[in-house]
């Protein structure tokens, strides 16, 4: 263990000794309280060589997220892979902003790995909600996460992008709710993210454009041409792009907007209603 942690900050992980309980924890099958509890114990035949190469990807920077094949969050576990975004803890915002409000009907636009639809339909039972992406890899993912979460019958995951959302109203009547955590990030950005981001990511999924709101822009704009438009809605964006991004919203008719901070006082998310 303090091998594997020492070679993992050597490689620049910032959680090492996190990232090698977690990776001890797959190979073992062992509770990461156990190492505490018995650092004496010997590995199971096996382990020690699964361990090796788990840490090996690690040092490789690959995130730890795609090395155990899944990642937490809020209530449910996902799975996650290369051709998805790996769920952020800022993104629970977005959550927290479905549950204050309680839709029924919710429209979750780039979900990725389906996350956010996940996670409202587990922690509002009575809502339904529509996950859209524009990648056919990430609804194959979210359709998974659905079907192994148990919440296939009330979430519906389609191949759709931003810019041809119409049509999609439940019953013709306009959603209560549409939440997005579309690409932000900036081409200039891009080459200064971590290696586990730009070197594992799907870069679609994180780069918009020169300005980082390339993508926004486009939702907002198709929201305006619909005759039935969301209720409410809730954007996640990038660091100094709320308020940019609440003038959008008071221009696309959405006249009551607030900006939410993450836990790092970075505003985060931007509501309109």
């Amino acid at each position: 263990m303090e091998g594997a942690t020492g070679a993992l900050a050597a490689a620049g992980c910032e959680s090492a000794r996190l990232d090698a309980e977690l990776l001890l924890a797959e190979a073992t099958g062992w509770d990461r309280a156990q190492f505490a509890a018995e650092p004496d114990l010997r590995l199971p035949v096996g382990a020690s060589r699964r361990f090796s190469e788990t840490v090996r990807r690690r040092i490789r920077r690959e995130p730890v997220a795609y090395i155990l094949g899944r990642k937490g969050f809020r209530r449910i576990e996902l799975i996650v892979d290369r051709r998805v975004l790996i769920p952020r803890p800022e993104t629970e915002l977005l959550v927290e902003v479905a549950l204050e409000l309680e839709p029924q009907n919710v429209l979750d636009v780039g979900t990725g790995s389906g996350a956010i639809a996940l996670a409202v339909a587990d922690e509002l039972p009575q809502s339904r909600v529509v996950a859209t992406d524009v990648s056919f890899d990430a609804v194959r993912v979210a359709q998974t996460n659905a079907e192994h979460l148990g919440l296939a019958e009330r979430v519906d995951v389609v191949l759709r992008g931003v810019d041809s959302l119409g049509g999609s109203e439940p019953e013709g009547r306009p959603f209560d709710l549409l939440l997005a955590n579309l690409p932000y990030v900036t081409e200039a950005e891009w080459d200064e993210l971590a290696p586990e981001i730009r070197e594992y990511e799907p870069r679609n999924a994180l780069v918009a454009g020169t300005t980082g709101l390339e993508v926004i822009v486009v939702l907002l704009e198709e929201l305006t041409a619909m005759a039935k438009r969301p209720t409410a809605v809730a954007l996640e964006v990038g660091a100094g792009q709320a308020v940019e991004v609440s003038g959008l919203l008071s221009a696309a008719g959405y006249t009551e907007v607030e900006i939410r901070a993450d836990l790092a006082g970075i505003d985060r998310v931007v509501v309109g209603r």
